[in-house]
């Protein structure tokens, strides 16, 4: 039953009776009339949904409502609508697209869900209402509210900080997995490793990675993976689930077992939307153990093009420091002169000294006689016996002469002597007998096994130089 309306009664935000002189315009909301009574004030229905639609909105904050899910409706705008109820009561929802789209379950009737959403009212049908902002199963409301807990005490006591992170080694000489030998993650794990770097081995340490006491399995195997010390890095991993499925990389005994590990650990648990506790100890986090594996593993095709790439520049710098040092035994050949050039050479320039020396000394003895001729013309003036001395003064003179030709006829045979007997002895004289000076990379072959079949070599034969190219090599 209604009460009476009551000519004192006001609904909220409500005023004084506006002026009966000034009324709304064509079409819109005419407000509240004034009756005969002094205070009386009348709603259309449009402004009374609105002040409680907006009275709604300011008593109540984001609230946390939980039921049963029912009637769910699923529209092709993308918006989802529901009731939820429980066993007194029950009330609308709507959950539009935007909020949808994070969902991480579907949603189904009969379930037991909690919903965050802000208290309104659907104006055009009067209908109270909650327009939900997220939505997730009964059960995760108490694990997101220990989950941030145990994060935030976590994160006050150092844990989480960077300055604990280890760096990963660029080429583990071996991986370390920690998960279900059974699930879908260590197959996904294998599959990366084999595709990237076949060659690194592996460690698996079998443990559970769900339900109650998986956490502290995972903590043991982790320790044991310190105690045998078989691997430079571990990978934590397991597929996506609901935070109840992850929760066992949740747990604090976890979390302090990876804190306490003083090999890198990588994690890599459920999807990309998913951060466990273990996440935020680890020293690094991957989306996926897909990625996981992928950041931990050497790329073996990458290695291939890096090793081919430095081999050709060694080739090329090989082949620039042989072509240099070809370049330089070139020039010094050239500069060198053959040692029997030399000497004759040297002989020629002896002769020439020799014959440069002649005719000094017969130019100097010509000088010296004409003065002793003209000495001896003034003492024959003045001494009777002048002229004995001249005469033995001439004898001495030719008896030089002779003397200084016969020492330079011995230095001359004995330049021919050495001349033969070097050529006797020269490469050259060898060479005219038909033999051959065989090169490779501008040294002298001595041994067949200083060369392989296809070096090319150079030939040197008494007159000028033959390429070749080795077809056989038997060393002795």
């Amino acid at each position: 039953m209604h009460a009476p309306f009551d000519s004192d009664f006001a609904l909220p935000g409500s005023g004084p009776a506006p002026d009966p002189g000034s009324g709304p315009g064509p079409g819109s909301d005419p407000g509240p009339r004034t009756g005969s009574g002094p205070n009386r004030e009348i709603y259309t229905v449009g402004r009374l949904n609105d002040e409680v639609a907006r009275l709604f909105e300011d008593s109540f904050p984001l609230i946390w409502v939980e039921g049963e899910l029912t009637n769910l409706a699923r529209p092709r705008s993308g918006h989802m609508y529901f009731t939820l109820k429980d066993s007194r009561a029950q009330v609308r929802c709507a959950l539009f697209r935007s909020n949808r789209m994070r969902l991480r379950f579907e949603p189904r009737d009969g379930m037991q869900v909690i919903a965050r959403a802000r208290v309104g009212l659907y104006g055009p049908r009067g209908d109270f209402q909650l327009v939900v902002q997220e939505l997730e199963p009964a059960g995760e409301g108490a694990l997101r509210l220990a989950y941030d807990r145990l994060r935030l005490r976590l994160q006050e006591e150092g844990l989480f900080d960077p300055k604990h992170k280890r760096p990963l080694p660029g080429f583990p000489r071996r991986l370390g997995v920690v998960t279900s030998p059974t699930g879908a993650a260590v197959r996904d794990v294998l599959k990366v490793l084999g595709r990237r770097f076949p060659a690194l081995p592996v460690v698996i340490y079998p443990t559970r990675v769900q339900g109650e006491g998986a956490g502290e399995e995972i903590a043991a195997a982790i320790r044991a993976a310190v105690r045998r010390a078989e691997c430079d890095v571990l990978l934590v991993v397991r597929g996506g689930g609901s935070l109840e499925d992850l929760w066992s990389f949740n747990e604090e005994g976890l979390a302090r077992a990876i804190h306490a590990c003083p090999i890198p650990v990588v994690t890599g648990v459920g999807h990309e939307s998913d951060v466990t506790i273990a996440d935020f100890v680890a020293d690094e986090r991957a989306p996926t153990p897909s990625a996981a594996a992928e950041r931990t593993s050497p790329n073996r095709s990458e290695l291939v093009e890096r090793v081919a790439a430095v081999a050709e520049r060694a080739r090329r710098a090989a082949a620039m420091g042989a072509e240099r040092r070809r370049t330089t035994l070139e020039l010094q050949r050239r500069r060198l002169r053959h040692p029997l050039l030399r000497i004759e050479n040297l002989a020629q320039r002896a002769d020439e000294f020799g014959r440069r020396a002649a005719v000094a000394f017969d130019r100097r003895s010509e000088e010296t006689r004409r003065r002793m001729a003209a000495l001896f013309h003034r003492l024959e003036r003045t001494r009777p016996d002048a002229r004995a001395l001249r005469t033995k003064i001439e004898n001495l003179e030719r008896r030089g002469r002779s003397a200084t030709v016969e020492r330079q006829a011995r230095a001359a045979a004995r330049v021919r002597e050495l001349v033969r007997a070097l050529h006797a002895v020269s490469p050259g004289r060898t060479l005219d007998r038909g033999y051959a000076i065989i090169y490779r990379d501008g040294a002298i072959v001595r041994d067949a096994g200083e060369v392989a079949p296809g070096d090319a070599v150079t030939a040197r034969l008494a007159r000028g130089r033959l390429g070749a190219t080795v077809t056989s090599a038997e060393p002795d």
